[in-house]
């Protein structure tokens, strides 16, 4: 099993410091390596390395939320206007679900997230994988999604590390197509999925931030999932 190593307001040393911030409905997520590296942003994912301490910094924007990753530890609210931490650490490598445990509007429920615990080594390749640039590819189908991307406006919400794209408002989305699930632990994550995401998000998860392009033709809308599905 794994094991939780308690809660504490003590940073460990060398720790790596994981910052969770809670938003309607989804995990914002900054990674802060040890000895000042630059911070890796992600979301609805907490990745570690097995056999290390990690210091969890949890906030929110908006209301009262709740992180609670039953397989590690118990819940600790995420209250507006303070950091609560948490210092965990994962026994062995696995895959566990965590979900937002205060009722926190209407989508509480889809407010899910995944930690996925490596061992060190696979923990500083995927660190390193996350701290790049989007990837370029040169094929058509690729440039035609990133076009329609720009077109749409979808950079004023969301940011694409290595583009113009540097909205705040959405999740970040330098390294979409390598994460687990979409919308929080809504649907996994899948090209079919992914188009039906960006076409109707607003029945898929109501009142969420994110609008739905339903408007977007058929060869348009599988481009766009095709541009960022391949962004890993």
């Amino acid at each position: 099993m794994m094991l939780a190593r308690g809660l504490s307001k003590t940073k460990p040393e060398n720790a790596l410091r994981i910052e969770v911030v809670g938003e309607q409905w989804w995990w914002r997520v900054h990674y802060r390596p040890a000895e000042g590296a630059a911070a890796v942003i992600s979301a609805n994912e907490l990745h570690m390395p097995v056999g290390t301490p990690v210091e969890i910094a949890l906030t929110t924007n908006d209301v009262i939320h709740s992180f609670w990753a039953p397989s590690l530890g118990g819940k600790l609210d995420m209250i507006p206007g303070r950091e609560n931490r948490l210092v965990l650490q994962a026994d062995r490598p696995g895959t566990y679900r965590g979900q937002c445990a205060e009722y926190c509007g209407g989508q509480h429920a889809r407010m899910a997230f995944v930690v996925v615990a490596h061992e060190p080594g696979e923990f500083e390749r995927w660190l390193a994988q996350e701290s790049a640039t989007a990837p370029e590819r040169g094929d058509a189908v690729h440039a035609r999604g990133r076009d329609i991307f720009q077109n749409y406006g979808c950079g004023a919400c969301h940011t694409i590390r290595g583009t113009d794209a540097a909205g705040v408002i959405g999740p970040d989305l330098t390294h979409l197509g390598s994460r687990l699930t979409l919308g929080a632990g809504t649907l996994p994550n899948n090209a079919q999925n992914l188009a039906k995401w960006i076409a109707a998000s607003q029945e898929i998860k109501p009142g969420t931030l994110m609008p739905s392009f339903a408007m977007l033709p058929p060869e348009e809308l599988d481009a766009l999932a095709a541009y960022l599905g391949s962004l890993k």
